[in-house]
């Protein structure tokens, strides 16, 4: 009995584990254009202010695949942006720890490390302290804003170029972000063409800034949003004001409003029902039928 408990638990690994890809996954040929003058080093390290892994002073643009078993995968795709104010991405709540997630319900996820205000050793630091000149921070992201979105649009056509590569679908992939990254989802699903568009995306407690005066397209994507009323950044409107977007568009378009939960919450356990967010994304993502 214990051989056959051991042969068993080895096929659920076999089914369910990720392949992650070792290599970054450039998003254009030289310099992000935009950008082309920047040399600061990008850095991972340890924050104590997020008390999580982090990245910062992204120069050159990279997804980093993380693929399911073949066994298991239903040739869905997500490209997954990280929060962290457009200082910093929580690489782990907010991208890694998301792709193994959807790897064990068979979809292939993409990690995008977008472009970030340059900041010295600690920019998760700088942006708390340039948080209290408010005028200055909000200046530096909205200047930065466009080239997140850029290497979004460009990361949508990687993947959707390269779909067989991955042994996807290149009609099923979708768009995800946290905070910052739900404003380059957003823009992702606001400002893309043909080869860009995503199939679906899902704006995580986005924030939207200048784009809550943009149109919605006509061919825009099915939506998925999540946030919570107790945001302490009071973000919970941007959610509800791209929703009412959606829906006065007449696009399909589904919003979770947590009554507790926070910022920021990600993939961390908090021992409160937005915990089952990603969940309820997934349940939405199979009536969507993105995966037949």
């Amino acid at each position: 009995m214990k051989l056959i408990t051991l042969s068993l638990t080895s096929l659920l690994l076999l089914v369910t584990t990720p392949v992650q890809s070792s290599d970054k996954i450039r998003l254009y040929p030289g310099p992000a254009p935009g950008s082309e003058s920047w040399t600061h080093e990008e850095l991972d390290y340890y924050s104590p202010i997020f008390q999580t892994e982090v990245v910062t002073n992204v120069v050159d643009p990279t997804l980093t695949a993380f693929l399911p078993n073949p066994d298991n995968s239903n040739g869905a795709a997500v490209v997954i942006a990280p929060g962290g104010g457009f200082h910093a991405l929580s690489i782990n709540s907010e991208g890694n720890d998301v792709a193994k997630w959807l790897n064990t319900k068979g979809i292939a996820a993409f990690v995008l490390r977008y472009r970030l205000v340059p900041t010295g050793e600690d920019g998760v630091k700088e942006m708390m302290q340039k948080s209290m000149k408010r005028e200055q921070i909000q200046q530096e992201m909205a200047e930065h804003a466009p080239l997140a979105g850029a290497d979004g649009l460009a990361a949508m056509v990687h993947v959707r170029t390269h779909a067989a590569k991955y042994d996807i679908d290149p009609n099923s992939i979708g768009f995800m972000g946290f905070s910052a990254g739900g404003a380059v989802t957003a823009w992702v699903a606001l400002m893309s063409d043909e080869k860009s568009r995503p199939d679906f995306v899902a704006p995580i407690y986005a924030g939207l800034g200048e784009l809550k005066t943009a149109e919605v397209p006509e061919d825009a994507p099915p939506m998925f949003l999540v946030a919570a009323s107790n945001d302490p950044l009071g973000l919970a409107t941007d959610s509800i004001a791209l929703y009412s977007k959606w829906l006065e568009a007449k696009k399909p378009v589904e919003l979770h409003m947590y009554a507790t939960g926070g910022h920021g919450f990600g993939m961390k356990t908090q021992n409160l029902p937005s915990d089952t967010w990603i969940q309820r994304f997934h349940d939405w993502f199979e009536t969507q039928k993105f995966d037949e």
